[in-house]
């Protein structure tokens, strides 16, 4: 796919570390302009050196996705510094607290979890998608998850949450298919990124508990999902619009 998004600029939240990193700097290698948001700003500088050494295009935006003005700002930001805007990877998401059961989960977690996973990747679509439009078109691509297709008991917030992303990607997708914006989803399965060491380290999950339902024998890593969204939003998937692309190693084809 060797310059498969040249000259493309694309947005990536969640570019601090993890899927969202790895993601960034294949597109950069592809030829992207990369605008890295992040609500770490620390992170976001830390992928942009990457890919400046790398001898890629990138700069860095602190944003809190759930916050209406900041994500407005982050837009702009990345019009203001490149001139347009082709594409967006809506990755930014938290795990919340796990492991209590629906009827006992706390309310503050729910809240959170939705702002920043779902309303979040719905603010960065009510934002982007009038600056594609202006510019004739473009792809986005959100972060869902495993978690959006099935059920994970004491995970009541987080699978809303995934759940609802999908759901968003039909939507936005169906409302400018004759718009030249191609709106999909990756649903990432057990990846070794910081939020699963944090999941491990605070001991809501052990480790075998989140690799015995892949059976690749595996946790993936992130550049596997980064190749999937780079596919995404290159003109190699110009006939692909609302798919939820399943990268998990197997697990929900059990």
């Amino acid at each position: 796919m060797a310059g498969s998004l040249q000259h493309k600029v694309i947005l990536v939240t969640g570019g601090g570390s993890g899927i969202g990193r790895a993601t960034a700097q294949l597109m950069a290698k592809e030829g992207a302009k990369v605008m890295i948001a992040d609500y770490v700003p620390e992170g976001a500088e830390r992928t942009v050196k990457l890919i400046k050494d790398a001898g890629g295009e990138a700069n860095c935006f602190a944003a809190d996705i759930s916050v209406t003005r900041q994500v407005e700002a982050m837009v702009a930001k990345t019009v203001e510094t490149y001139g347009r805007l082709d594409g967006a990877f809506n990755n930014a998401g938290i795990e919340g607290k796990m492991g209590a059961d629906t009827a006992t989960a706390g309310e503050e977690n729910f809240d959170r979890t939705i702002a920043i996973n779902l309303k979040g990747v719905w603010l960065c679509m009510k934002y982007e998608i009038p600056q594609m439009l202006r510019h004739g078109g473009g792809a986005i691509v959100n972060t869902a998850s495993i978690a959006g297709l099935v059920g994970f008991e004491g995970n009541s917030a987080y699978n809303a949450s995934k759940h609802g992303v999908i759901g968003l990607t039909k939507t936005a997708a169906l409302e400018y298919a004759q718009k030249n914006i191609r709106v999909n989803c990756v649903c990432p399965g057990v990846i070794n990124t910081p939020m699963v060491a944090r999941i491990v380290d605070t001991g809501q999950m052990r480790e075998s508990d989140l690799t015995i339902g892949e059976p690749i024998g595996r946790m993936g890593q992130p550049q596997e999902i980064g190749a999937g969204v780079v596919w995404l939003l290159s003109e190699a998937a110009s006939f692909v619009t609302g798919h939820s692309l399943v990268i998990d190693g197997g697990w929900v084809a059990r």
